[in-house]
């Protein structure tokens, strides 16, 4: 199980989470509904569903990538830890797992889970002819707080939509600072990145512009919504380790990525998260859709 976890990289679930519970909880503060607890595990279970299959579906198609590279070879698949035709169930099981789930949610996400299937696993190609795969990323992770919004509601808004593009722009962002760690074996093999396309200088300023960006977007989301003051705390943790992460890493020096990637917005998203949600609820009257 352990290793299983590992191969999916089950702890990255942080970054999606908690925007996920955003969209859940932005559906339910409205006066129309109110929390379920069967729903709100539904949802989390149709995130670790789709999340597990597309990490699983990454490691299949780039297994003969990753055993070339010194980086990765010590993964799941190269390695012979785990099969590949074992990771290839692992990835029809998630995905039929992630279709039924969402049957029982309503059914408009069941109508739009194949899309949001095709977008998650389509992702694991694009390396292979996009500098944009790190967008399309993005867009699979943004699917997460508009996804939430459509299994309470059944139906788009402009606030959740916002978030999602907030997700968008972070998540591109610090994949784009993930991908400096391999921009000579990527050259070697052809593979496609922005630091390949830009150099690993021009790829940090790219990052930084889009987590502007997304501070904007989460300033203007609070200023749109009318959010409370709790709201602007967590936007100010938030921000402040956006800033916080580019302090890490430069051209010359990339042996803190890790912990730009994973430990900083990690912390960023759940504190984001917290803050957001209890302002929800304190603040009720004052949030405008």
């Amino acid at each position: 199980m352990k290793t299983y976890l590992s191969l999916i990289k089950f702890s990255h679930t942080i970054f999606a989470l908690p925007f996920a519970c955003i969209g859940y909880f932005l559906a339910v503060s409205l006066e129309d509904y109110a929390f379920d607890p069967k729903l709100f595990v539904l949802v989390v279970l149709c995130m670790v569903f789709a999340r597990s299959a597309a990490m699983a579906f990454n490691r299949y198609i780039d297994a003969h990538i990753d055993e070339q590279n010194p980086r990765t070879a010590v993964r799941e698949i190269p390695s012979g830890k785990i099969a590949k035709t074992k990771v290839l169930w692992l990835v029809i099981a998630n995905s039929i797992l992630f279709i039924f789930t969402t049957w029982f949610i309503n059914p408009l996400c069941f109508y739009l889970s194949a899309v949001a299937l095709l977008v998650i696993l389509g992702y694991s190609y694009t390396k292979r002819f996009t500098l944009l795969c790190h967008f399309i990323l993005g867009v699979g992770l943004a699917l997460a707080p508009i996804g939430a919004y459509i299994a309470v509601t059944a139906s788009f808004d402009w606030l959740p939509l916002l978030f999602s593009v907030v997700v968008l722009s972070w998540v591109s962002g610090f994949d784009i600072i993930y991908a400096l760690q391999d921009v000579e074996f990527d050259k070697s093999l052809r593979l496609k990145s922005v630091p390949v396309s830009l150099g690993k200088r021009g790829a940090l300023w790219l990052s930084s512009g889009l987590h502007v960006l997304t501070g904007v977007l989460v300033i203007g989301a609070g200023i749109f919504a009318g959010f409370g003051w709790l709201y602007w705390l967590g936007a100010l943790f938030f921000i402040a380790l956006l800033i916080y992460q580019h302090t890490l890493v430069s051209a010359d020096n990339l042996s803190r990525v890790n912990l730009a990637f994973f430990t900083a917005n990690g912390i960023a998203s759940v504190i984001f998260a917290v803050f957001m949600i209890v302002d929800l609820f304190v603040s009720k009257q004052a949030i405008i859709f």
